[in-house]
């Protein structure tokens, strides 16, 4: 669960991963693991008192420098950002100076030039390997590139033809434009409902953010006085929530929970995912010795309070190893090995 950071030198990237990285910016360098906030996971804490309490964690990356529109993001940018998961890409919103939506359309247009470059490449040593011996040629793999480069000549990313993007042949190209990514719009401080946002589509996202706002904010270590401040902006919650929320459905991933006097935590699992596959999120063993999975709907506990009521009430199931599990199940594996 990897996330990079990047944008147009002067987009305030910086401002927004410290507000990320919190009191320990300095210390986290260019990397930070951050929490994802899961309010759920709150009435749990209140029945249980646990010795311990665990969010899941997403990792950022912030990747220096970024040129300008008119040179591009820059070939060092865009290999550091390949092996991530998920993108951020930060717009400059708040200068004047610069239009956002041009900067989001030129960092759109150089991740589909370089997936083109990357195609059209290994398209001509394909074809060249097809002259000698058409047994070295794998033809998905080539009718998967070919209906790629067509998409991208469309200029249209990848991401947009999800069907096209999940196809295994593509999955070693680690094509950029295929990445899902958050646009952050970084305002001045007060203007976060006022800026139009683009529709938002498959794989992409936009949200408008203060991101100086967001880095002072991170910066106070006192609840009490971080609610105060909020209040005085005339804010409910931080915005950072939002994005870090936001970052975390882009990259697939949804939370069960797991709930009990030693720990209460939430788990992150791909959507889809069966409860054997939730249950080696835990550990291995869970999921080679799974035998069921007892679960409890998160709005039945909420409705009824407790887990005894929940059981007394029927609410508890017993799935097998077909149930896919669903965001917020509180679950309790059994198994043996």
């Amino acid at each position: 669960m990897k996330t990079a950071l990047f944008g147009f030198s002067g987009a305030g990237k910086t401002d927004l991963f410290a507000a990320l990285a919190g009191p320990d910016a300095t210390a986290a360098g260019n990397r930070a693991m951050i929490k994802v906030p899961d309010p759920r996971l709150d009435p749990l804490i209140a029945l249980f008192s646990p010795k311990k309490i665990t969010y899941s964690e997403i990792e950022y990356l912030d990747i220096p420098g970024g040129g300008g529109k008119s040179a591009g993001l820059g070939d060092r940018v865009l290999n550091e950002v390949r092996p991530y998961d998920c993108f951020i890409g930060v717009l400059d919103a708040f200068s004047g100076m610069n239009d956002p939506h041009e900067q989001w359309q030129a960092i759109e247009a150089d991740m589909m030039i370089t997936d083109m470059a990357v195609i059209e490449k290994r398209l001509e040593k394909l074809a060249t390997d097809e002259k000698k011996n058409k047994a070295l040629v794998d033809p998905k793999e080539q009718n998967a590139l070919q209906r790629a480069l067509a998409t991208l000549e469309a200029e249209h990313p990848l991401r947009t033809d999800e069907t096209l993007a999940a196809l295994p042949e593509l999955k070693g190209y680690k094509f950029l434009s295929a990445r899902p990514i958050l646009y952050v719009w970084n305002c001045p401080e007060g203007d976060e409902t006022s800026i139009q946002l683009p529709q938002e589509t498959a794989g992409m996202s936009h949200i408008a953010v203060s991101a100086k706002l967001e880095r002072e904010l991170a910066e106070i270590d006192d609840p009490e006085e971080k609610a105060l401040f909020l209040n005085d902006l005339g804010l409910s919650q931080s915005a950072l929530d939002k994005v870090i929320n936001k970052t975390y459905h882009l990259l697939g991933l949804i939370s069960f929970l797991t709930a009990g006097e030693d720990e209460c935590r939430t788990w992150p699992v791909r959507i889809g995912s069966t409860a054997p596959q939730a249950a080696g999120v835990i550990h291995t063993d869970f999921e080679k010795g799974f035998i069921r999975a007892e679960v409890i709907g998160y709005d039945d506990f909420i409705q009824l309070g407790s887990f005894k009521a929940v059981k007394d009430a029927g609410k508890a199931r017993l799935e097998g190893k077909e149930y896919i599990v669903q965001d917020g199940d509180i679950i309790e594996f059994r198994f043996n090995v």
